[in-house]
């Protein structure tokens, strides 16, 4: 236990059932700073129990103690803490590289003479695999055995290198494939609320804190864990024993009143939640939730809520523990001594609420009051872009005429004839082409689960059926889902219409939608058709879900089986038929949606805390596939030049103990220039590999076929894949490249049009600094530490943009790109710039420093230069220090080899 020093970090003792336990008392320390810390935000609590417990008087002090124990919304004085979370979660997509960066660091130390086995988490990591499973099967009862071969047999060896990880790292566990996605699995398995650990003999509780390698890693503050996504850079120097620096945030109350009205789902809530969030703006913020329409929401409807924060651009929001939390920890099968630990140690340090608790004070807060709440759904490319239901059809139409700059009632109604095994069927625009039931965000809730098997049922049972242009899947976020549906009878009739189990991971809503039918995509691509997803995730940005479905909605469950049914969006579904039955009548919504107590009772009737620890109890063991796995040995990798997979990455071949020297840029031109919102998607390598693009040739010229690319995702783990992926999707589009969408950019001095990779290597070969130039809320999206990774490896040194979304903007900074931001009003439109200029940014060999104003000179093409000062948004002096070593990594290698 640390010793206690000035009273700011006072131990005291809570009595259980189990015994004694240690804890740091919140209570005592407000007593002793004479502050009242009862009515501070609960997740600010939360922080200032984890300064006091790693309280050491150097690395953290009384200043960070103070910074959060005085913690006032009035005070805009930005002041930094260094956050210490107790465990790191990772996914397979972003996870291999982190482990990747792990192996090289040891292949590193051991290069320059040290141990190598110093690498190695300090802090518990758990990586689920989850991300690799694609939909290549659906709607038949094998699609799930088919889809896991087909997983196992693109991604064996990549599944060697982890079990490879979990036997030579200390510290590290790995949940296996088909098994859950990781934000569920964390939900109902791994998190614990309270953690305990033995320290010094005697047992210390504490509150369970993360952070994890995917932005929706904010899924657990539903159980009120403090965590949320950070970039691998990050993750790894958490797992390494680095403080994760952070500015103390505001905190925006969120309070929540009524209770979601009769045919309203959890989901219809986070979508408005989600257009009222970004309405009010809350970037790098905490939103904590609070009020009495708290005690009317289920812990699965809070999980929902949780799961979306970064669609509302939050850092996290959070929600209090009370009843209902021991009531789901109850049910999901934990143990009952941490159900009471949880209870006694939450009440003890202020942190369990009631109704009659009194409300927190915030910076600011907004209001909703739940009964308000319509059916919804969001897009068609945004999650934030919330569409009342009853306004779908008039909202698709003037979207698809914005969209295809075509206002005649011809383009609106195009159809052409498709042929299915002899049938013809017709397909047009607002045609649904992919109806799935996919993602944690919907996928850990029950009542919206067994409403969509309910409305499978009703429909089954008046004859509906599915159009085979619909390609439907099923991907439950947990075991557990199959085992209440089949309990509850409703698995045959979701199977009946072709929603069919294929398999346990994030598909549909990170692209692994997988191939659409070759009539289907070929009718698509032959008329130009903007077609429609519909699917219960919480990402549609496009280009995303599939390549050629132009638009993408959000919806719950229920109303993915509906809009499955209908076969298209452009329709009024409160007033228009969604087919006809077996009798020849005609059947509406209504007629098949059920009541809020018929699914009430049949989650009541099949939920028990059995079916989560029979899942559970053996869950890191995997089956006779991933046992089979032939894995190398030792606690060194052994690279293979030959792995189109697993590559040595080039982050460290110089590196060396020496301090590097830090220099202006001069001379830098412009790899891409781009508008408002571009995402980690757009940025970041995803979804399938082109055959004919800069990764699907280096694969050809090293004998993959093209059925066995894989996906971009699955290829993290290889630079020299991920580099010729970077800002290379298909709708990015470059305004030095007007009118075209792609991966493409000019290389000045020449004037050719060729792929941003192609642009970089012949750069990079001259000696010739890049930068990129956007506009608002640049890098919004997934935690994807490879969009900074592929940035700098494209030799990309400086990033201008308006704004910046908060895990991007840490992640270039972490990977050595110096994030700058247009002053206040002024954006690459101010100043008139083209891309065709070159760049000088001074200020930075003379020193840096949070918010300093860099100078940037422009030279035009005809010799002309002007200059305007950008903001430094190297926003902490460790963040100043990351860049000054080259990047994050960096820093923690040399703090350790000296």
């Amino acid at each position: 236990m640390s010793e206690q020093k000035n009273g700011l970090n006072p131990i005291s003792t809570l009595k259980t059932s189990s015994g004694e336990v240690k804890y740091y008392s919140l209570k005592a320390l407000g007593d002793t700073l004479g502050k009242d810390i009862s009515r501070l935000p609960v997740s600010i609590r939360i922080l200032l129990e984890n300064v006091i417990r790693n309280y050491d008087g150097s690395t953290i002090n009384d200043e960070h103690v103070k910074a959060l124990a005085g913690w006032d919304p009035e005070n805009k004085e930005a002041k930094e803490i260094p956050y210490c979370p107790a465990r790191v979660i990772l996914q397979d997509f972003t996870g291999v590289p982190c482990v990747v960066d792990l192996a090289a660091m040891r292949s590193v130390v051991n290069r320059l003479g040290g141990d190598p086995e110093k690498i190695n988490p300090i802090v518990p990591v758990d990586l689920v695999i989850d991300h690799s499973v694609q939909v290549d099967y659906f709607a038949n009862d094998k699609a799930f055995q088919l889809n896991v071969e087909r997983e196992y047999e693109r991604n064996g060896e990549r599944y060697a290198f982890l079990r490879w990880a979990q036997k030579a790292f200390d510290n590290f566990r790995v949940v296996p494939p088909g098994t859950g996605i990781v934000h569920q699995v964390n939900l109902e398995c791994l998190a614990s609320v309270v953690a305990s650990r033995e320290v010094d003999g005697e047992t210390v509780a504490y509150p369970d804190t993360l952070v994890g390698t995917d932005s929706h890693t904010t899924m657990i503050n539903a159980l009120s864990v403090l965590g949320w996504g950070v970039g691998g850079i990050e993750a790894e120097a958490c797992m390494l024993g680095q403080p994760l620096y952070m500015l103390v945030p505001d905190v925006i109350g969120f309070k929540l009143s009524g209770q979601l009205a009769e045919g309203v789902t959890a989901t219809d809530l986070v979508l408005t939640v989600t257009e009222m969030l970004r309405k009010k703006g809350v970037v790098g913020k905490f939103v904590e939730f609070y009020g009495p329409g708290l005690s009317q929401l289920a812990l699965s409807d809070k999980a929902t809520i949780a799961n979306m924060s970064p669609e509302y651009g939050a850092t996290m929001g959070f929600f209090p523990v009370d009843e209902e939390n021991l009531r789901y920890l109850k049910i999901t099968g934990r143990d009952r001594k941490l159900v009471e630990l949880v209870e006694t140690y939450t009440k003890e340090q202020g942190l369990f609420r009631t109704d009659e608790t009194p409300d927190p004070v915030y910076n600011d807060t907004l209001e909703l009051d739940i009964s308000t709440v319509e059916p919804s759904m969001a897009g068609p490319s945004r999650p934030q872009d919330r569409v009342s239901l009853k306004n779908l059809k008039q909202t698709f139409e003037k979207d698809l005429k914005h969209k295809t700059g075509d206002e005649s009632e011809e383009n609106l109604k195009k159809k052409t004839d498709v042929k299915f095994n002899g049938d013809s069927e017709q397909l047009g625009n607002g045609s649904v082409v992919i109806a799935a039931i996919t993602s944690c965000t919907n996928t850990s809730n029950p009542s919206v689960m067994v409403g969509s098997g309910l409305v499978a049922k009703k429909a089954v049972e008046k004859g509906l059926t599915v159009k085979p242009t619909v390609k439907t899947s099923l991907a439950p976020g947990s075991k557990v889902v199959t085992d209440y549906l089949d309990a509850s009878g409703l698995t045959t009739y979701l199977d009946k219409l072709g929603f069919d189990l294929v398999g346990y991971g994030c598909t549909t809503c990170i692209g692994n939608s997988g191939p659409l039918p070759e009539p289907v995509e070929k009718a698509i691509r032959e008329n130009d058709l903007t077609c429609a997803a519909v699917l219960s995730g919480n990402r549609n940005f496009e280009g995303r879900i599939h390549p050629y479905v132009k638009f993408s909605y959000l919806a719950s469950p229920p109303l993915v089986v509906a809009f499955a049914l209908a076969g298209t969006v452009d329709i009024d579904i409160y007033n228009e038929p969604i087919g006809t039955g077996s009798d020849g009548e005609q059947v509406y919504l209504k007629d098949i949606w059920p009541a809020q107590k018929e699914i009430t009772d049949t989650v009541n009737n099949v939920l028990n805390p059995e079916m989560f620890r029979a899942q559970y109890t053996h869950v890191f063991d995997g089956d006779e596939r991933w046992k089979e796995l032939s894995t190398p040995e030792g606690n060194l990798y052994k690279w293979d030049e030959n792995s189109t997979y697993i590559q040595n990455p080039t982050f460290f071949t110089d590196f060396s103990l020496d301090f590097p020297e830090t220099s202006d840029i001069k001379g830098a031109r412009v790899l891409a220039l781009l508008g408002d919102s571009i995402t980690t998607d757009h940025i970041s390598p995803a979804g399938s590999i082109p055959k004919d693009g800069p990764a699907g040739r280096y694969l050809i010229s090293r004998g993959v076929a093209q059925r066995d690319f894989n996906s971009f995702g699955s290829r993290r783990g290889n630079h020299e894949v991920m580099i010729r992926g970077t800002f290379a999707n298909i709708r990015i589009r470059n305004k030095m490249v007007p009118g075209v969408e792609g991966g493409v950019t000019k290389y000045v001095p020449t004037d050719e049009e060729m792929s941003i990779f192609d642009a970089s290597m012949k750069y990079q070969s001259e000696g010739t600094p890049l930068i990129v130039i956007g506009g608002k809320e640049y890098g919004t999206g997934s935690s994807r530490d490879w969009a900074a990774k592929g940035t700098i490896l494209l030799g990309v040194k400086a990033v201008i943009a308006e704004s910046y979304e908060r895990i991007h903007r840490s992640n270039l900074v972490g990977m050595g790109v110096l994030p700058l931001q247009f002053k206040d009003g002024e954006s690459q439109e101010t100043y008139g710039l083209t891309g065709f200029e070159k760049y000088d940014i001074g200020g930075i060999s003379e020193g840096l420093r949070p918010g300093k104003e860099i100078p940037v000179t422009v030279t035009r093409e005809d010799g002309d230069n002007f200059s305007f000062n950008a903001v430094c948004r190297l926003d902490s002096p460790v963040e100043v220090e990351y860049y000054k070593n080259s990047g994050i990594l960096q820093t923690v290698l040399r703090q350790m080899m000296k």
